[in-house]
């Protein structure tokens, strides 16, 4: 019985540091933020509001607004392109199609199509905010607006 109960605290201990975990999910998870979602002609990934927040402090993608019509914004936002007609502005993208390209709306649900746009387009590397600017709020983050 003390042998079993010691085995159990060696467990729990070595899964508390992250000692016991497959090698694949730990790397997985410290390296590449959100959830892949398959599509077809590829796939992206929806990130969280903490994980695209934790990705700006060194932003090194382009970050779109989907959302029309403007209903805010998200800070370091570098292009606004209506979800529907996002395929139509590939010279406002990048050119290489494996760029880092985060796309967000208000729901998450125009950054879903335009997401699945880009992948049939060709991208490879594209994410959008799951839940969009109404979860980046729910999280303590903050929206910036312009005054149109």
């Amino acid at each position: 019985m003390k042998r079993i109960n010691a085995l159990l605290i060696l467990t729990v201990v070595l899964v508390a540091a992250g000692l016991l975990l497959p090698t694949s999910s730990v790397t997985a998870s410290k390296t590449i933020p959100g959830t892949k979602i398959s599509v077809p002609g590829g796939s992206y990934r929806a990130v969280a509001p903490r994980e695209l927040a934790a990705l700006l402090v060194h932003k090194n993608f382009v970050l779109v607004n989907v959302h029309y019509p403007y209903a805010g914004e998200l800070p370091h936002t570098d292009r606004f392109l209506p979800f529907d007609t996002i395929g139509q502005h590939l010279s406002s993208l990048p050119a290489n199609k494996h760029a880092f390209i985060v796309l967000y709306c208000r729901s998450g649900r125009m950054s879903d199509i335009a997401a699945r746009t880009l992948v049939l387009l060709g991208f490879t590397n594209v994410w959008h905010l799951a839940g969009g600017m109404d979860a980046w709020e729910q999280q303590g983050f903050k929206l910036l607006y312009r005054s149109h």
